[in-house]
């Protein structure tokens, strides 16, 4: 192996993790990082003096610069966007920062709130533990821009940060209960199910059904999870785990239709996502068929 290659494969873990939290897609991430080692496969890495700054330097920027570009498709996206979770083979297993509310889906949903200079000054600062001068050199700027930066990310996220932190046992249990009341799809029950002012995203991305809006509150909510109950007979569940966190896959027939994680308050779901998009499933898909899951009939 080549020192360069060497020096990429010794990094590659913390460099992917934090490509994948800043775009959000395990595609998007590979793509920088291939970028980042085309870029240091053109350098002299005898010459480097700190090749892990450089790198990590390397692939923030070029993440930016995809980010801001996503950021601008996503202003003509149909519908809600929501993050594609990691798959087994996409995960380092000596990756630092691999598991964590910060690689959750709900929490990679929350840095959406951020504009891109936010979204990587904050992951620098708090989930990589770069401190204020290393931030702004990784980025070009000074260090009072790195402080200001990190300072309204946090704001932005304390303002949609859920309010209850729920071990995973909770959802799983609230994904249970989620499950039985599709199973006979009573309007009480299904309603019993949300909190009040719960909230469903779905991202369709216009390629499958899907609600175009976020829906609020657990009415609304019953009464769209009752009418899919009605119009999906045949349908099966599976329990999952996405990103360390419980989920839930609906199947139909062999084909996966949606893939679902909620945040609760213990007893009652607070927000659920669904997943419908088929380009964004068909990754998940290629697992499922080879991983074995805990089937609900």
């Amino acid at each position: 192996m080549s020192p360069d290659t060497a020096l990429f494969e010794e990094h590659r873990p913390r460099l992917f993790g934090l490509a994948y939290r800043m775009l959000g897609t395990p595609t998007d991430a590979e793509d920088v990082l291939h970028d980042a080692w085309l870029r240091l496969h053109a350098q002299d890495v005898t010459a480097l003096d700190d090749p892990e700054a450089w790198l990590v330097t390397v692939t923030t920027r070029l993440a930016l610069d995809r980010l801001r570009r996503a950021k601008a498709e996503r202003e003509h996206y149909p519908g809600p966007w929501l993050p594609e979770p990691l798959m087994p083979q996409d995960e380092q297993p000596d990756a630092e920062f691999e598991r964590g509310e910060s690689l959750t889906l709900s929490f990679l949903l929350l840095l959406e709130r951020l504009n891109p200079e936010e979204r990587a000054a904050f992951l620098l600062h708090e989930v990589f533990d770069y401190d204020h001068a290393e931030t702004a050199t990784i980025l070009g700027i000074t260090q009072e821009a790195s402080r200001q930066r990190v300072h309204r990310a946090k704001s932005r996220l304390r303002e949609g940060r859920p309010r209850f932190h729920v071990d995973e046992a909770a959802q799983r249990r609230l994904l249970q209960r989620f499950v039985a009341a599709m199973a006979e799809p009573r309007l009480d029950v299904l309603r019993a199910l949300f909190a009040e002012d719960a909230v469903h995203v779905s991202d369709g991305g216009g390629l499958a059904s899907a609600t175009l809006h976020p829906l609020h509150g657990a009415e609304r909510l019953a009464r769209l999870y009752q009418q899919i109950a009605r119009n999906v007979a045949g349908v099966r569940y599976e329990f999952a785990t996405l990103n360390g966190a419980p989920a839930l896959f609906m199947l139909d027939g062999d084909t996966l239709a949606t893939a679902m994680w909620i945040e609760c308050d213990g007893d009652r779901i607070t927000a659920i996502h669904s997943l419908r998009h088929p380009g964004k499933l068909a990754r998940i898909q290629a697992v499922t068929k080879s991983t074995a899951s805990t089937s609900l009939h």
